[in-house]
């Protein structure tokens, strides 16, 4: 028996990708997700340094304003470790670096 609603093609995606659904959906978050740690990673060194200038010699507010500029740029530095990570991981696996970077579930059809 035919479909009586006839066939439905989705569209194609913001991002111009044939990714559809929940698929897409994970990816534009998870690329939110590491837009916005890197502007907060951003915008806590400028505060810190502001600190750390504000500081007037106190060692206690100087080393305050160091640990919060350390930890801001090892957070950083941890989440684009992440990606450069699955990327080689990726490419010795898959020899593809960014399969492990585009969201997919399987099905059995």
């Amino acid at each position: 028996m035919d479909n009586p609603f006839g066939s439905i093609t989705p569209p194609v995606g913001p991002l111009g990708s044939s990714v559809e659904g929940i698929q897409q959906l994970i990816s534009i978050i998870l690329r939110t997700l590491i837009m916005f740690a890197g502007i907060y990673a951003v915008i806590m060194i400028v505060l810190a340094g502001i600190a750390f200038i504000s500081a007037s010699g106190d060692p206690k507010r100087i080393s305050d304003a160091t640990s919060k500029i350390w930890h801001s740029v090892l957070g950083f530095v941890i989440a684009a470790g992440a990606f450069v990570l699955a990327g080689i991981i990726g490419e010795i696996i898959y020899n593809d670096p960014t399969a492990l970077l585009r969201f997919r579930y399987f099905t059995f059809d």
